[in-house]
């Protein structure tokens, strides 16, 4: 389906408010907290997330990035660039991708500085990899720790995370019903969420979803997320 060409004026025009809120975030610091101008110019620039340490978004597709440049009006970097969670580098950036497999738990530092970055208009997209059963649980646990009380809410299907690029009817997966869990904060999702993979492994090299419950229909839904994410 053609992207809705409102839909897309719209993210255009919100590109500049977007980097501007984030590049007054990390505490007024010019030197830390200002955009990237290098090679990819005025180029939405999407981090992978390294935490807890030394934990990374391996097995993430950014196929997503190509789609949405390809389709729309939106001028994406192609790759993402890793960025520490505990770093003021990665207020630098609108979007992050956070995925992986097994236990994990985040420093104190980490939390501080994600707590941070999504109050102050920073976007996280997360998926345990694989369905890994103990990263859902890290994951749920930290966020509950970063943001006490606040629970993660299904993202119905009539929300415009399913329309705003592309109509999506239905999550696909290769086996049981998937959701989107979403994350507000001041009216706002800051983060969205599935427990089912949204890391779209099918396009990459040396990945797979072994046994896992993968969202079959993920770059589409990624890409939606993206838009979204710029919209708001």
């Amino acid at each position: 389906m053609k992207p809705q060409t409102r839909i897309i004026w719209l993210i255009a025009l919100s590109l500049t408010v977007a980097m501007t809120c984030l590049a007054v975030a990390a505490d007024g610091d010019d030197d830390q907290a200002t955009p990237d101008s290098s090679a990819e110019g005025d180029a939405v620039q999407c981090a992978n997330l390294i935490y807890a340490g030394t934990r990374s978004s391996v097995c993430f597709s950014d196929k997503f990035l190509t789609m949405l440049a390809r389709d729309t009006t939106i001028n994406t970097a192609r790759k993402f660039k890793p960025v520490k969670a505990a770093d003021a580098e990665i207020f630098q950036f609108p979007f992050v991708v956070m995925t992986g497999e097994g236990a994990f738990t985040l420093t104190d530092q980490e939390r501080d500085n994600l707590k941070r970055y999504l109050e102050r208009g920073g976007f996280i997209l997360a998926s345990a990899g694989c369905s890994s059963k103990p990263w859902d649980t890290s994951f749920r646990r930290e966020m509950l720790s970063i943001f006490p009380g606040r629970e993660l809410e299904k993202i119905e299907s009539d929300s415009d995370v399913f329309r705003t690029v592309y109509e999506i009817s239905s999550l696909k997966t290769k086996g049981a019903e998937a959701t989107l869990m979403g994350l507000t904060l001041g009216g706002k999702i800051v983060l969205i969420y599935s427990s089912d993979g949204l890391n779209d492994t099918s396009t990459m090299h040396g990945c797979c979803c072994c046994g896992g419950n993968e969202i079959v229909n993920a770059s589409k839904i990624n890409a939606n997320i993206l838009a979204y994410a710029l919209l708001q």
